[in-house]
């Protein structure tokens, strides 16, 4: 008996846990999708040294969130309302960057999670804007790149960006122009590996 009333207890605990932290359900959830996917193939061998590793991207708070920020002016920030992201941004970031970088250089890429597999050369970088420009109504990804541990070469770094017009402020268009300003950062990061 006791421990009948115990368990009841503690799902009703439960219970009320939960309907008080999820309150109301965004309408959907946003995503990033790459432009660039890899076909399927046969596998590839992958010789000691050739892979590269995509790690995450570092970010400031206000992109490391769920929230889709609006920048308003230098030193304001607003969130949009009902734009949620299914994950943060950057680990998002860093599966379009890795689906990209395999898609249009044909390198073997690996999470940073699979690193004891294969190691090589490593991209590593900060997520320094992935937000909605009040003023123009434009979606703003800066990234800083930096890739280490290429044979023969030394460690290289560079800025990426790219500003696409989201036309109105709302979740819908601004998911939408921050994927293809993502997807336009990513095939730049691309086109830099194969250089």
């Amino acid at each position: 008996m006791k421990r009948t009333t115990l368990i009841f207890g503690a799902a009703i605990l439960l219970g009320g846990c939960s309907l008080g932290l999820t309150g109301k359900a965004p309408k959907f959830l946003l995503t990033l999708t790459s432009t660039s996917s890899p076909a399927a193939n046969e596998g590839v061998l992958v010789q000691a040294g050739d892979s590269l590793t995509v790690s995450v991207p570092l970010a400031p708070q206000s992109i490391a969130t769920t929230r889709l920020p609006v920048a308003q002016g230098q030193t304001a920030i607003a969130f949009i309302k009902d734009a949620i992201w299914v994950e943060p941004p950057p680990r998002l970031f860093q599966r379009l960057l890795s689906e990209t970088i395999r898609a249009k250089t044909g390198r073997t890429v690996v999470d940073p999670r699979q690193f004891n597999l294969a190691s090589g050369a490593t991209l590593s970088g900060q997520l320094l804007r992935f937000d909605i420009e009040e003023k123009g109504a434009r979606a703003v990804v800066v990234y800083d790149a930096t890739i280490s541990g290429e044979k023969d070469r030394p460690v290289r770094t560079r800025r990426f960006e790219a500003r696409v017009p989201a036309g109105t402020i709302d979740a819908r268009s601004a998911g939408d122009a921050l994927n293809r300003a993502a997807n336009e950062v990513a095939a730049q990061v691309a086109d830099w590996l194969k250089a």
